[in-house]
């Protein structure tokens, strides 16, 4: 009996621990001297590394928000059945996204460029919770990259503006250099900046944070504003001069423009999951009808086709500025195309015979519909001479002489269809003249004629 039991007890030590929720360290007091940390409210972060500056922020957040699956999935360049079981479970918990900001010594990249401020937040109790790493010297940069990894550990995935081009690297490679602290593992990493110029480019032109904040946030409503901010152009030159000794007030700025932009990346955040999973408002200004022909067609390129195709209707619907309207109906005979409404698109197209930009398109269109889904060789060759035409004026100009190739591919293109249905259409004409001297295999069988007869 006794070895039973110890068997038993051997294999309930196999079992995995309960989680413990992470805890945040307790932070030092810094001391006196340390002007710096007391400026910014920042206390002494330790470890086995040796030691950094951590600040610590709550903020009751206005834009919390618990973004759906399909919206992660979208944001994610994916469909969620197309997502790893890992990816899917940590995207669907908000208590393992991680919102995450740097500030550098460079914008070049490489191995002299450190990252001397690292701002994570998460939402906690209904609001935001921020912490920032600061080293105050190149020698802390262990310690804090040690901490940073703590936390991604806890929340995988990491939620940034033009991250994955430059923050996400940069670090990676400052943990790389370190020989002693792994990369951390991420679950996911969602860009903001390419759903965000998708949506709102059409509209700003820059997809700066700073813009997005006052023209789509609408931060004054939110409850912030940044009149007295810090250039980011300016940030590597303050840190250094800090470094030589100067001035420590200018880096409290700093600090706070990280803060900033960490709450302008989470009600980003908030705003893009929230417009993905419940779409546009119905649009009142024609500025509200250009984002949502932005998001129609943000929903084709990631699969969503009806969705597209509804939002992409109600833009036109609703007063989409005249210079996108016929951008508006390409896009829409394209998802009609898609949806196999052939007749849909084929209005469509013909619509947009009086657009320079679209006509060679749409006669190609419609003189595809008109030979192979109308069976009306006659108005098929109609549009094929009509793109010849406006092809041989294009061919004609100055300016074209670079897409001279292109354009004569495509009139070499009309010119094969034009020949196919001239041809037809001299068999069909020759089959109503004389039926009876049709080819053999098209001519009725005797069996046919006798019977007529």
């Amino acid at each position: 009996m006794a070895d039973s039991t110890d068997k038993w007890s051997r294999v309930a030590a196999l079992r995995p621990a309960r989680l413990v929720a992470h805890r945040a360290p307790r932070l030092g007091a810094p001391e006196e001297s340390d002007f710096l940390a007391q400026l910014i409210g920042a206390g002494i972060g330790k470890n086995q590394y040796g030691e950094h500056l951590s600040a610590r922020n709550w903020f009751p957040s206005p834009e919390f928000s618990e973004a759906s699956p399909v919206a992660l999935a979208l944001l994610s360049h994916g469909r969620e059945e197309a997502l790893s079981r890992r990816t899917r479970s940590a995207l669907e918990d908000p208590s393992r996204w991680l919102f995450l900001d740097t500030e550098t010594t460079g914008l070049a990249g490489g191995t002299g460029t450190y990252a001397f401020l690292v701002g994570i937040a998460w939402w906690d109790a209904g609001g935001l919770q921020v912490e920032q790493f600061f080293m105050r010297d190149f020698s802390e940069e262990h310690s804090l990259l040690h901490q940073l990894s703590s936390h991604i550990a806890q929340r995988p995935v990491l939620i940034t503006f033009n991250g994955k081009s430059f923050d996400w690297p940069l670090l990676e490679n400052r943990f790389t250099l370190t020989r002693a602290i792994p990369v951390p593992r991420l679950a996911a990493h969602l860009d903001l900046l390419h759903p965000a110029r998708a949506l709102w480019k059409l509209r700003l032109g820059s997809v700066r944070l700073v813009e997005l904040e006052r023209q789509v946030l609408d931060a004054p409503r939110i409850g912030w504003h940044r009149e007295d901010d810090v250039e980011a152009a300016l940030i590597p030159q303050l840190y250094f001069d800090y470094l030589r000794g100067g001035p420590a007030e200018p880096l409290a700025g700093v600090v706070r423009h990280n803060q900033m932009d960490l709450r302008g990346l989470a009600a980003l955040f908030g705003k893009i999951s929230t417009l993905l999973a419940n779409g546009q408002p119905r649009p009142e200004t024609p500025e509200e009808a250009l984002d949502l022909f932005s998001l129609s067609r943000f929903l084709h390129r990631r699969g969503e086709r009806v969705r597209a195709q509804a939002a992409c209707e109600q833009a036109l619907a609703s007063g989409l500025p005249a210079a996108f309207r016929p951008p508006a109906s390409r896009e829409l005979a394209i998802l009609a195309m898609r949806q196999k409404d052939y007749a849909r698109a084929a209005t469509l197209w013909e619509d947009l015979i009086a657009h320079p930009e679209d006509v060679l398109r749409a006669c190609e269109q419609l003189a595809i519909h008109y030979e192979h889904r109308v069976r009306d060789a006659a108005r098929a060759a109609d549009y094929t001479r009509l793109g010849l035409k406006k092809l041989r004026l294009l061919r004609a100009r100055p300016e074209n002489v670079f897409a001279a190739g292109r354009l004569t591919r495509l009139e070499n293109k009309f010119q094969r269809r034009l020949v196919r249905l001239e041809h037809r259409m001299k068999n069909e004409s020759d089959a109503v003249a004389a039926p009876l001297l049709r080819h053999p295999s098209d001519a009725p069988s005797t069996r046919t004629i006798s019977r007529r007869l």
